[in-house]
């Protein structure tokens, strides 16, 4: 074909939409404009159709206007997009890793538990967590007994899904959690040594981390937090390709938009906090962004593309959240940053040639 190929992974239920263009909140068509900027044939890839022997992959490749499946050698760059939880995937993947090809975002979903942990590592990241144990009965009554809010959230866990708060007012503690009805919240009171049987037996059957919660900056009486993107990109080193505001809704206390939260430029601080302090957080948030990701990569292998969730309180000091390995962009799309979600995607192929033309000469792990 006369260019190089550069390989995106994806879930078969995403790949499976290519042809018709219908690949959720994935743009296609942004990967395609990303790549020929870097002089790159995109191929959509799922790992049930890589051949580990055979050094050959069928792939979903642009022919004119459709998209046609074809028998490809397996890119020697490849962006993975995808989640695997089974351990018979990720040998395939380090099968094709052992075989030179460079897969960067390997693991794109770690627990909550562990990434706080590799961050307590660093005494100038620990100010910036939030007071974080793993749920056991012991260590809900040492928390409830130190802190008056907390949140309950599962250590494996997307779009605020399991998440619960706990807080103490005056009439005691009471515990919030998702209703069954899309999008609200039910409320009951608990006394603090008979945590409810139901919750009980949810953290045993899952994993839970139990963590302070911090008192979050506020818009018309609704707490924000802000994303922070982290790619690597033409030369290797990392840096902030974008950020914006989330906004919970009305009666939540979280801003993750697949649970109703708003997005918002930045600019929209201004109205949340003093103004004067607006410049040096926003710094702050980049500042500990940038570390956050350079940390982890030192320990995490193949990292080069972080979604990450920091609190600002109304004083402007940020607070680690959370870190995701695979950033769902569309928030910049939905607060009408279009040329910052369309980084988003030109990023990953920037690295994705530096990748290719160095190849063997760059570890992907730790801080270039």
């Amino acid at each position: 074909m006369g260019q190089d190929h550069i390989g995106i992974l994806l879930n078969s239920s995403m790949y499976r939409g290519i042809p018709q263009r219908k690949t959720g909140q994935e743009s296609i068509a942004n990967y395609e404009e990303a790549a020929r900027a870097n002089g790159f044939i995109p191929c959509f890839l799922r790992l049930g159709d890589m051949d580990v022997g055979k050094n050959s992959s069928i792939a979903y490749v642009r022919d004119g206007c459709d998209y046609l499946r074809m028998t490809i050698p397996t890119p020697k760059v490849i962006h993975n997009r995808a989640l695997y939880r089974d351990a018979s995937t990720h040998r395939k993947i380090r099968s094709l890793v052992s075989q030179g090809i460079s897969i960067f975002n390997v693991n794109n979903r770690y627990g909550k538990n562990v990434i706080h942990r590799l961050l307590q590592e660093d005494p100038r990241l620990k100010q910036y967590l939030p007071a974080t144990a793993e749920v056991t009965s012991a260590s809900l009554s040492r928390m409830m007994a130190k802190y008056d809010d907390l949140i309950l959230k599962p250590a494996r866990g997307s779009v605020g899904e399991g998440i619960m708060r706990l807080q103490r007012d005056n009439l005691g503690w009471k515990i919030t959690y998702p209703s069954k009805a899309r999008r609200e919240w039910t409320s009951e009171r608990i006394g603090r040594e008979s945590f409810p049987t139901r919750f009980q037996r949810q953290y045993r059957r899952t994993p839970y981390l139990i963590q302070e919660r911090i008192p979050l900056a506020e818009y018309e009486a609704r707490p924000l937090d802000l994303r922070v993107t982290v790619q690597r990109g033409a030369f290797g080193a990392w840096g902030i390709t974008g950020m914006y505001v989330k906004i919970a809704p009305e009666n939540s206390f979280l801003s993750n938009i697949g649970k109703g939260g708003r997005p918002f430029p930045v600019q929209l601080l201004n109205e949340c906090i003093p103004a004067r302090l607006v410049p040096d957080a926003l710094y702050h948030v980049k500042t500990l962004s940038l570390s956050i990701a350079c940390h982890l990569s030192a320990r995490l292998p193949l990292l080069a593309d972080l979604g990450i969730d920091i609190g600002l309180t109304q004083a402007g000091q940020p607070y680690f959240i959370e870190c995701n390995g695979r950033d769902q962009r569309y928030g910049f799309r939905k607060a009408g940053l279009t040329e910052i979600w369309k980084e988003t995607y030109q990023r990953p192929m920037d690295f994705a040639r530096y990748l290719y033309d160095h190849a063997g000469q760059y570890e992907l792990q730790g801080e270039v």
